[in-house]
């Protein structure tokens, strides 16, 4: 049952989008973008159109989610390639490596956006993007892309509630983020990690364990799920089972983060360290 206090919110987010009049949403396939194209769809239909990045720093297989959910809202869908390893001092991996990602990305949307006719670009940043570090936010603002959600007042878990309402797929569909996150600040980028990191967590999910985290370390894997998994994860079976796909990946050392995975602005492993350090 969607509360009145929601439905306020959500009437909101569609005079947002009417107002936008035709709108290039940045789409990833996750929860808060594919909700947003979705509301966008309906309010300003073919004046609505989805782009995603195809590019070696995402999860595998996400772009081809992506695509299933575009068509399935059905809006066109444009794949770009936006190559954010060869940005200048993207590799060496700073603070600011989210701005560098994201100013890149969105100069190539808002180009994609005026090729296309479109009005405005849109992300789906929420309000509780708005209390986390979030270094793209500041690219967001420089290019001018919209963030309806956040301006409407939606939180994550409303977000999932009017997805739910909608029929999306995505509305329990744990978020994922870049693969480069998962690499601490200062520590190079490269190839060989991003890859381990990828076949790291696409075993953990095989494993049952969709909401993970393979965090590198070099030769360390620091593993994150959340604290309801952990009596799976230690079954001497499953233990071993994961030990030896880490293993067989590269890593020397396969570890179990004793804090456990708990996903929101201010909270999980990073909780007691510098939040700008959050990976």
């Amino acid at each position: 049952m969607i509360s009145s206090d929601l439905r306020k919110k959500e009437k909101r987010l569609f005079e947002i989008l009417e107002r936008a009049g035709s709108l290039l949403v940045a789409f990833s396939g996750g929860a808060d973008s594919s909700f947003l194209l979705a509301a966008a769809a309906r309010v300003l239909k073919d004046q609505t159109a989805a782009v995603t990045a195809d590019s070696e720093i995402h999860p595998s297989g996400e772009k081809e989610r992506a695509v299933r959910v575009a068509k399935k809202i059905g809006v066109r869908h444009e794949i770009i390639h936006p190559a954010e390893t060869r940005l200048d001092g993207f590799l060496a991996n700073p603070e600011d490596r989210c701005y560098l990602c994201k100013k890149n990305l969105f100069k190539q949307t808002r180009r994609l956006a005026e090729d296309l006719g479109m009005a405005h670009v849109a992300h789906g940043a929420n309000v509780d993007d708005l209390s986390d570090f979030r270094p793209g936010a500041r690219a967001a603002g420089e290019w001018g892309v919209l963030s309806p959600l956040a301006d409407a007042g939606l939180k994550k878990s409303e977000i999932r509630a009017l997805s739910k309402k909608m029929g999306l797929e995505t509305w329990n569909k744990p978020a994922t983020g870049c693969l480069a996150t998962r690499i601490p600040y200062g520590t190079p980028i490269t190839q060989k990690a991003l890859s381990m990191i990828d076949r790291g967590e696409a075993a953990l999910r095989a494993a049952g364990f969709e909401d993970c985290r393979a965090r590198h370390h070099g030769e360390t894997v620091r593993i994150e799920i959340g604290r309801t998994c952990f009596q799976r994860m230690l079954e001497p079976e499953m233990s071993e089972k994961i030990t030896a796909a880490f293993k067989k990946i590269g890593y020397a050392h396969v570890s179990l983060d004793l804090e456990g995975r708990a996903p929101g602005p201010g909270r999980g492993p990073w909780k007691t360290r510098d939040p700008r350090q959050k990976y």
